[in-house]
């Protein structure tokens, strides 16, 4: 993984020193609130509906063992013993106290962290494929590319106050783990027919109150080109996105009102005059980068036996491991969503362990996953079964991968000022009645996405089955929404009509499972079999 320079470091370390002066100016009353949420924003902090939450970055999802104790001991020094995991590969605490987060954050610089450009209007984290660099169908390892885009983004004085926040996710393979077209920007590495790398580039994507799958502007840019063209793609964004609209100012909307063509001719037309000022960075800083990301000393021929005779652990292999490209390694998915638990959340002590485990197994490497869960990617089959055993002692063992109980939820209305309802009770009674009912196990992959608003951090328009809270008259209700995906398959999901209660939308996750059971064809995810009938079974099941 990546290890910061000096230039790094002392760019962490300044702006702790002048968020700690800021922070002291607030509490000093010499800075307003409307003076000071600006400033608070560009370090990640928010107010929401208790307390100040603080946005940590976790570059593509990568962190060492060290990092992942220190956001434990942040969780317990901090918050309330726990921090929860998000789509954006991120981790959140939700109790700050100001006076505090100076502290917070120099605690972060120690371990080379920070919570810089988690929030506001520029270019946030970059994410990427969470088996990235182990999975055995990508053609490289994206995070090099990830890692160039990040020091290319940080502090960029031309882009930090974009007319929206900005979004960019970075894969090497067909199979998309990282919702790459929900995104901004999203950028495919792939081969030409000469067998040439180079990069696709998807432009407009989003979830939100409007959502939009991004269309592809251009199927080959060569990777020594990769900063050139995404600052294009930036530029014509900066210079005609709608500053007088905040529900109209992401990109997606101005590449739809322009069309596809037109905005890509005019990428294309600032890509040739940033060509012509030669401002791609030398190649031989990629190269460095690179050298940060080479593959772990596998064990050769690793023995790929085990022994299945234990039927739970038997399950969780075969749930929550992915293939991975050295013989005798697979990468173990931690799942943060227990039965009946907070999707996204782990414990002071998890983290710890979690911490532990990446070292003792995992050469010192975790990743945090685009499902908020948590991954080890470089284990040893033959470390599974000892692996299995402390995950399942710790309550992480939980074999849900893809499951119906592998929830995406947002945290909604029990901690965020936007949200219109919550989110965590309606996933904790779906897991616990799917658990209850004992379907899960039939229903095989359903990916299910809970927002608490239509902001859609819960990412519910790429759900399977989708759930959107709303504010109907003062009362918390929920739309359903089936047919998304975030994935190479990517769709988004349609309303089913009215919405329901809290325990009416649990009711009608199942009845919308009961029609996929009984129109299933051999094979089929709940996802094909809804392609295949189209809406209506589910909605005369539902409304009658």
């Amino acid at each position: 993984m990546y290890l910061y320079d000096q230039y790094d470091q002392e760019m962490v370390d300044t702006r702790v020193a002048e968020f700690r002066d800021q922070c002291r100016r607030r509490l000093e009353g010499k800075l307003t609130e409307d003076q000071f949420k600006p400033l608070r924003l560009m370090n990640g902090l928010y107010l929401q509906l208790h307390a100040y939450m603080l946005r940590v970055a976790v570059p593509y999802g990568t962190l060492n063992s060290a990092q992942m104790h220190a956001l434990a001991d942040i969780a317990d020094k901090y918050d309330r013993g726990y921090g929860h995991f998000t789509t954006r590969q991120n981790i959140q605490y939700n109790w700050i106290k100001l006076e505090e987060a100076p502290d917070l954050l120099a605690d972060l610089a120690k371990v080379e962290m920070h919570a810089i450009q988690t929030s506001g209007n520029c270019i946030r984290n970059i994410s990427s494929d969470h088996f990235a660099g182990a999975a055995a169908d990508e053609l490289v390892d994206p995070r090099p590319y990830a890692e160039l885009m990040r020091q290319w983004s940080s502090f960029h004085p031309e882009f930090s106050y974009l007319p929206r926040k900005f979004k960019i996710a970075v894969i090497a393979s067909d199979t998309d783990r990282a919702a790459m077209r929900l995104h901004d920007i999203g950028i495919q590495i792939v081969r030409n027919d000469a067998g040439e790398l180079g990069a696709a580039f998807y432009v407009g994507g989003g979830m939100g109150r409007t959502p939009m799958i991004a269309p592809c502007i251009n199927e080959f840019v060569p990777l020594d080109r990769l900063i050139t063209y995404a600052e294009a793609c930036l530029r014509v964004y900066n210079r005609y996105g709608r500053r007088d609209n905040k529900y109209k100012a992401r990109i997606k909307i101005l590449v739809h009102e322009l069309g596809k063509d037109e905005y890509t001719r005019q990428v294309e037309e600032e890509y040739q005059h940033l060509l012509d000022a030669g401002v791609e960075p030398p190649f031989a800083e990629l190269e460095r980068i690179r050298t940060f990301f080479e593959d772990p000393a596998f064990e050769a021929d690793a023995p790929a036996d085990i022994d299945r005779s234990d039927p739970d652990f038997a399950l969780w292999v075969d749930r929550n491991t992915h293939p991975h490209k050295a013989p005798g390694y697979v990468s173990a998915v931690i799942s943060l969503k227990p039965v009946g638990g907070i999707p996204g959340d782990a414990s002071t002590e998890q983290m710890h362990l979690m911490a532990e485990l990446a070292k003792e197994y995992s050469f010192d490497e975790c990743r945090v996953m685009h499902t908020q869960n948590i991954v080890l990617p470089h284990v040893r089959i033959a470390d599974l079964h000892a692996l299995w055993t402390r995950l399942e002692a710790a309550g992480l063992g939980t074999p849900n991968l893809d499951q119906v109980g592998d929830i995406i939820a947002c945290p909604g209305l029990d901690y965020c000022s936007l949200a219109n309802a919550r989110s965590i009770p309606v996933a904790q009674k779906i897991s616990e009645r799917f658990e209850a009912n004992g379907k899960g196990d039939a229903l095989g992959q359903l990916k299910l996405k809970i927002s608490g608003c239509i902001n859609a951090c819960g990412h519910h328009h790429a759900g399977h089955i989708g759930i959107l809270g709303v504010d109907k008259k003062g009362v918390e209700n929920y739309q359903l929404l089936l047919g998304g995906s975030e994935a190479e398959d990517v769709s988004l999901g349609k309303i089913t009509g009215p919405g329901f209660s809290e325990d009416g939308i649990v009711d009608a996750v199942e009845t919308a499972a009961d029609v996929y059971l009984r129109e299933r064809q051999d094979g089929e995810r709940f996802l094909d079999t809804y392609r295949r009938i189209g809406m209506e079974p589910f909605k005369e099941a539902l409304y009658g």
